[in-house]
């Protein structure tokens, strides 16, 4: 489990297609705090340590992951966001994040307000993943309140904090994330389903 509070951004150093798996090699400065078979979410998606070189260290990434996700799309020297699992017992800043992604989404406009941002993004509706206005959504690990909701559409206010500190960043309109929707609202979108 994660909270959705990005710790550090980590570059990618080595992409190495080894049959449908993806190898990893990320630089970052948690690298020396990390151990092989820990879990760490890179653009929300949970991965596990699987080998450690100095201040680079590798995970893999199978099929299934890569056609689910981002990461296929990632290039040596971009920067990803991190984070380590949760420890239990700490306080939750975020909300609780799985690190499992249910999709993709694509930044569709960026609009600059009086020192903040505000990306809206979009997403197929097929899934029938949902959002709602204050709620929780996860893209690319960071957790953030959905400001404004529509069916396959959603939008999220960026202080400059979490901007200079996140991949935010670095998108651009037609930026394709990792969205991992809330948990609660993704097991009642279910109940209502098996309903009809």
């Amino acid at each position: 489990m994660f909270t959705g509070i990005i710790e550090t951004l980590g570059e990618v150093k080595q992409l190495k297609k080894d049959g449908g798996n993806l190898h990893i090699t990320v630089n970052s400065s948690i690298t020396h705090e990390l151990k092989i078979d820990q879990s760490v979410a890179h653009n929300g998606v949970c991965l596990t340590v699987v080998a450690l070189n100095g201040d680079n260290y590798t995970v893999t990434a199978i099929e299934e992951t890569l056609e689910k996700t981002n990461l296929d799309l990632l290039k040596e020297g971009e920067l990803i966001n991190l984070e380590r699992a949760m420890i239990l017992g700490s306080r939750l800043d975020g909300h609780l994040v799985q690190g499992h992604v249910d999709q993709t989404g694509t930044c569709i406009a960026i609009d600059q307000k009086d020192g903040s941002w505000m990306f809206t993004f979009e997403y197929e509706p097929s899934t029938n993943n949902v959002t709602i206005e204050k709620g929780s959504i996860t893209i690319d690990g960071t957790s953030l309140t959905v400001v404004a909701s529509k069916k396959n559409l959603f939008s999220v206010a960026i202080i400059p904090y979490t901007f200079e500190h996140t991949r935010f960043k670095n998108y651009t309109v037609g930026t394709v994330v990792n969205l991992e929707f809330d948990v609660i609202g993704k097991y009642v979108s279910r109940l209502m389903g098996l309903q009809e």
